[in-house]
């Protein structure tokens, strides 16, 4: 009889429990594999993103809004312009005195008048006396007017020595003592540099952008040996003797109601404890009421909220600025009302379009599209009083930042975190209660850009000299930079202004003096700018 085999097959149970679990594992390995796959198409999309940035911020324009021309830029400007049409040397014939005519305008390609305060020099052009008798023997000509043209000339920099003379007394009789003229209080009393010179040095660097060592090639030019590192200390020396006038702007900034906010990067090579490497921070200040405005420039080698802390001291108003948390603590610790920036918000999101492939439009479109009404509205409002604002803002501002959030919570769980309109749309969500601040005060504009505007004179000149040589450079670079900058947003033309405060600065004793240097003190003839918005 045969044996009975022992090895059974498996049950249909087994064989099911087998393939489920073979199943299973072939939805797990395809769902590791679906998310790789998402990983690896969100890197490349970002890696795409970074690209198009890169050869954006390499080869295309460097602000959002593109208005340079292109010509401007050219090496060759001279031999690219003349080619345009020359400017008609026909006087207007509704302008024979060389002043506008209102309510005309000037024909295009004709010449422009001169600026009537420029001083005008006379070059009489008469005939000579033979030819001053009719030609037909009816006698001596009559003189019945004169024809003016003008042309514009330039002096080019003169240098020149002031001798200050002081005359010496002395009694015959009694031989007691020699009295003698003080001299004035002068800004720099160890040099022989004098106000014009030292307000024509920092106007040209700090105004102009002109480093000092081609300040020191012009002087040469003109016969005068400048070293480079004298200028250097005299800048240094100024800025030191302005300081008490910045920290009297700095008193009165402090009384404004809003105040703007911001900072950017500067290399200070010599500074204790740092790497020459080592970037540092020019932070700028501006408020104040139209024509009493202050434009305050401070170096400081952080960024840490510590700054803010201290610039601002006790200042509780309102407080605009960017996305950055530094000013968190001081925002608590004043009560300050903290208002974010819609400029920044919109820059992350024209950066997200200029990521998007080309000819497709996206979500950074319709954002865009958003944010461009509310500037829309914000031109409406522009001149209103804050309650009439209000109302504009209550009106037209509100429905769109409703409708913006109801976007916004809908886009925050479709975009990747870390694509390009992922960091928009995440960075617009975090700012959301400072950006939607506007609509509670009038008095708060929409975005930071007069602190941009007045920080910018400041990046151009640092695209010259590139670095501070020590933190005392940098310290008097800011109360210079406060000055002028404070100077030209208030209307005055910055040489002359630092003219006159180097002139009497030195002689000011007490608060009351230097207050009476501020720029909204000073008399009518300094007054050659418009003010700058």
């Amino acid at each position: 009889m045969k044996r009975a085999d022992t090895n059974t097959l498996p049950s249909s149970s087994d064989l099911q429990r087998e393939l489920d679990e073979q199943r299973a594992l072939v939805e797990r390995l395809q769902a590791q594999l679906a998310e790789k796959e998402a990983a690896w198409a969100a890197e490349k999309r970002s890696l795409f993103e970074q690209i198009r940035l890169l050869l954006d911020n390499r080869f295309g324009p460097s602000t959002e809004k593109y208005s340079i021309k292109q010509q401007d830029m050219f090496f060759d400007e001279a031999e690219s312009l003349v080619e345009e049409p020359a400017e008609s040397d026909e006087t207007d014939e509704a302008d024979e005195d060389n002043q506008p005519v209102r309510g005309k305008r000037r024909r295009r390609g004709g010449r422009a008048p001169l600026p009537p305060e420029l001083p005008r020099v006379d070059i009489v052009h008469d005939l000579p006396e033979d030819e001053q008798q009719c030609a037909c023997g009816c006698g001596a000509l009559t003189r019945i007017g004169e024809e003016v043209t003008e042309q514009l000339d330039i002096i080019p920099a003169q240098i020149q020595v002031l001798r200050h003379v002081r005359i010496k007394y002395a009694c015959r009789a009694c031989e007691d003592g020699v009295q003698i003229a003080d001299l004035p209080p002068q800004p720099l009393p160890k040099s022989n540099a004098s106000p014009g010179l030292l307000a024509y040095i920092a106007t040209a660097k700090y105004q102009d952008a002109l480093p000092l060592y081609r300040q020191e090639q012009v002087f040469k030019r003109l016969g005068l040996e400048l070293p480079r590192n004298t200028l250097a200390r005299w800048m240094v020396d100024m800025g030191a003797l302005l300081a008490p006038l910045a920290e009297r702007m700095r008193a009165h900034l402090h009384n404004a109601e809003l105040i703007h906010m911001d900072e950017t990067t500067v290399q200070v090579n010599t500074e204790p404890g740092r790497a020459a490497s080592s970037t540092s921070y020019m932070w700028v200040q501006r408020g104040g009421p139209p024509g009493a405005e202050v434009v305050l420039f401070d170096y400081d080698p952080s960024r840490s909220g510590q700054v803010p802390r201290r610039l601002l001291d006790d200042y509780n108003g309102i407080l605009l600025s960017d996305g950055y948390e530094g000013y968190a603590q001081v925002v608590r610790d004043n009560a300050i009302t903290h208002a974010g920036c819609w400029a920044h918000a919109r820059r992350k999101f024209v950066e997200a379009q200029k990521a998007q492939p080309k000819g497709k439009t996206g979500k950074a479109d319709r954002a865009l599209a958003s944010i461009g009404k509310l500037y829309r509205v914000e031109r409406e409002a522009q001149g209103l009083p804050v309650e009439e604002r209000e109302r504009l803002r209550a009106t037209h501002s509100r429905p769109l930042i409703e409708d913006l959030r109801q976007w916004l919570d809908q886009s925050l769980e479709k975009v990747p975190p870390k694509s390009a309109i992922g960091k928009a749309v995440h960075y617009l969500n975090s700012q959301w209660p400072r950006l939607i601040r506007f609509l509670e005060d009038g008095r708060i504009p929409l975005d930071n850009n007069p602190a941009e505007n007045a920080i910018r004179p400041f990046v151009v000149g640092r695209k010259n000299w590139l670095f501070s040589q020590t933190p005392r450079g940098a310290h008097a670079s800011a109360a210079i930079y406060s000055v002028i900058e404070t100077a030209k947003i208030n209307g005055l033309e910055p040489y002359a202004y630092l003219l006159e405060v180097l002139k009497n600065l030195p002689a000011a004793a007490s608060d009351e003096a230097i207050d009476g240097l501020l720029p909204w003190h000073q008399d009518e003839s300094l007054y050659t700018l418009k003010p700058t918005e």
